[in-house]
């Protein structure tokens, strides 16, 4: 069980602790880049950096990385495209770094390799622990880049970076809006894995591509099953992507459209999700805040309320602000609350009311 916890907000990073027992308080323990949006922030595994996304709106997104716990902080050049390079899919615009969503580790064999995903649509790596970066252009020049498109952002998004802890060399990543893409040599080439998938804002709502990945998180006990939340929906791959099928709530339950996803670190069959009304209206259903968990796959959802707001809520569950551990489970939400579970989601009792919009949470 990981007792601290990294919570960005718009108004800066919370390191948050606990004493280690279940069910003690957290406490903040340090706050760093107040009043700047922290987009993401997590610690790698590997070497203990703790790497923050920073959001400074005109100037773009900035990369700060900690090798003390957060004591001290050190920018980093962020990833930049090549000089001449537009943004698809009319290529009207110059292509620059507007937006970072995350950083991810590279396999455990690779200490200094890093992955970036950012806003417009590109996938950069890292070879030297993040003193440089350079764009992976085989997935940037993709022949299907002229189907993708911004959603909630002007430009398309990287929104997902999975790993395989198998095979370092196999790699799933998300771009919103333009879909599942899958590397098994490393980025040199990328397949786009999205039959299955449906999305009813295209004129072909089976196309190959132009889908919407919210977030896809592989289940660590057998990385060959992969969850998505999509803008229609949710879906699950038990074959690496090859095909998805859509698992969403059939029996007039909330869990379909929303952003945030967590699965479980044991049984590929266990995920929670955080429901929401789907595209313009972006509230959680009924306006009762509930977190929805599968342990059959997808076959069947339970929604966990005790302890969250039931009445009169405009809460939002942003795509990385929802993380588990153990049996505890975090989440922030866009009006500034923060939820904790030590039981899988069954009860949750609210830490604060009163952050600024929470854009991720992530165990350290």
């Amino acid at each position: 069980m990981h007792n601290k916890l990294l919570v960005g907000t718009r108004k800066g990073l919370l390191i948050m602790s606990r004493n280690g027992a279940a069910n003690s308080e957290w406490e903040v323990e340090s706050a760093h880049f107040e009043a700047i949006p922290v987009v993401y922030a997590f610690r790698d595994p590997r070497n203990d950096i703790i790497w923050v996304s920073l959001d400074h709106g005109h100037w773009g997104g900035k990369l700060h990385r900690s090798r003390d716990g957060g004591a001290s902080w050190e920018e980093v050049e962020a990833p930049k495209y090549p000089e001449g390079d537009a943004v698809p899919p009319d290529f009207s615009v110059p292509a620059k770094t507007n937006y970072i969503w995350l950083i991810e580790p590279g396999g455990v064999e690779e200490p200094n390799r890093l992955y970036v995903g950012t806003d417009p649509g590109g996938l950069f790596l890292s070879d030297d622990g993040g003193d440089s970066f350079q764009l992976v252009d085989t997935l940037w020049h993709h022949p299907s880049n002229t189907h993708w498109f911004g959603a909630g952002r002007d430009h398309p998004g990287t929104v997902a970076i999975q790993v395989d802890p198998r095979d370092s060399r196999h790699l799933i990543i998300g771009i919103s809006v333009g879909g599942v893409y899958v590397s098994r040599d490393g980025g040199e080439n990328w397949a786009a894995r999205n039959r299955g998938l449906y999305a009813d804002y295209l004129p072909d709502p089976l196309h190959e591509h132009g889908h919407d990945p919210h977030i896809i998180l592989a289940s660590p006990s057998n990385p060959d099953v992969l969850w998505q939340q999509n803008h229609c929906g949710i879906f699950r791959s038990e074959d690496g992507g090859m095909q998805w099928r859509d698992i969403s709530d059939k029996n007039g339950g909330p869990a379909g459209f929303g952003f945030a996803l967590a699965v479980d670190d044991e049984d590929e069959r266990v995920a929670w999700v955080a429901p929401a009304v789907s595209a313009e209206y972006r509230v959680p259903v009924d306006r009762a805040l509930v977190i929805s968990r599968t342990e059959d796959g997808g076959e069947t959802w339970q929604d966990l309320r005790s302890g969250l707001p039931q009445e009169n809520c405009y809460d939002l569950v942003f795509r990385h602000a929802l993380d588990k551990t153990g049996d505890t489970l975090a989440f922030g939400t866009t009006a500034g609350n923060f939820y904790v579970s030590d039981d899988r989601g069954d009860n949750w009792r609210c830490l604060t009311h009163n952050l600024a919009v929470v854009y991720s949470a992530r165990f350290m």
